[in-house]
């Protein structure tokens, strides 16, 4: 776990980016303190399949408070919700856009996250560009890379054993919410 007084375990999956760009981009401090009020997330990416990762994260965060507005170029309803076809199509303040695209399509993604003036910006586990992570910093949004939202509240509040996985919690009592 390292030093510290970090309640969680520190869990920790393979990564590309290097260990300067891992203390800036995965800090667990500012991990837990943007997944300690639930606000609104912009789900880019956002599958209507149940079997997919982005709907499995997004039903997730739902169910904890969190406001989802799916991002997806198909019309229609996905965990109850309209989708927008785009970031710029978002009409209320945005807390968190959580993207679930390729490496190469974030530039543009953050382009648009900086436009909508969102406070965060995250990378899900191996959908980096360290390029774009870079210029979401620059123009002041913070960002978190290559860890999963739902991973990572699971692992701060108590709900990945919703999941069937080991909280990671070193203490058996709940933090509060």
């Amino acid at each position: 776990m390292g030093s510290g007084t970090s309640l969680a375990c520190d869990l920790s999956l393979k990564t590309t980016l290097s260990p300067e760009q891992q203390s800036r981009f995965q800090d667990t401090a500012t991990i837990r303190r943007l997944l300690s009020h639930p606000g609104t997330v912009a789900v880019v990416g956002l599958s209507a399949d149940p079997q997919k990762p982005s709907y499995f994260v997004a039903s997730y965060l739902q169910k904890r408070g969190w406001k989802i507005i799916p991002v997806s170029p198909k019309p229609g309803r996905i965990l109850g919700e309209e989708s927008v076809r785009d970031l710029a199509s978002i009409t209320v303040p945005v807390d968190v856009v959580d993207i679930f695209r390729p490496p190469a399509e974030l530039p543009s993604i953050v382009e648009r996250a900086i436009a909508i003036k969102a406070k965060v910006v995250w990378m899900q586990l191996k959908l980096v560009n360290t390029a774009a992570a870079e210029t979401a910093a620059a123009a002041g949004l913070t960002v978190v890379a290559d860890k999963c939202m739902k991973m990572e509240h699971g692992r701060h509040f108590g709900g990945l054993h919703s999941a069937g996985m080991n909280t990671g919690l070193i203490s058996a009592r709940r933090l509060p919410r």
